[in-house]
């Protein structure tokens, strides 16, 4: 296999509401604080998922004026590279690369050919 899916994000503006409907829906515990950067959710609202159980980890957030998506991570060994690459092939740069405040981890997305919205995750 390729490069592994990481991470996995649903996003909304009513996080609260979200969190409660997956939380019963699925038993999904959250921990809930900020995430990499205020593009991907609203501070404090973002909801970390399954970080110590098997499966892929995630997280449910947003707020007012995110626009609503459900979209997966890829982890790559350089996001720039991750994005450019993607746009070489046909796709669209949309974000980043947004860096983690401690500055060691970024986030990108793009859409592919189609219209889909990709995440990457990793070093800048």
């Amino acid at each position: 296999m390729g490069r592994p899916v990481v991470h996995f994000e649903i996003i909304g503006t009513d996080t609260a509401r979200l969190r409660g409907f997956y939380g019963e829906l699925f038993g999904w515990g959250f921990g809930v604080g900020d995430a990499v950067t205020e593009e991907v959710s609203a501070p404090g609202e973002y909801g970390f998922v399954g970080a110590d159980e098997a499966g892929i980890n995630g997280g449910v957030g947003g707020g007012a004026g995110h626009e609503h998506r459900v979209l997966f991570y890829v982890d790559v060994p350089s996001v720039e590279e991750a994005l450019r690459q993607a746009e070489k092939l046909g796709g669209t740069r949309r974000m980043g690369p947004a860096l983690a405040p401690d500055g060691d981890f970024a986030v990108g997305w793009f859409t592919d050919p189609e219209g889909h919205l990709i995440g990457v995750a990793g070093p800048a």
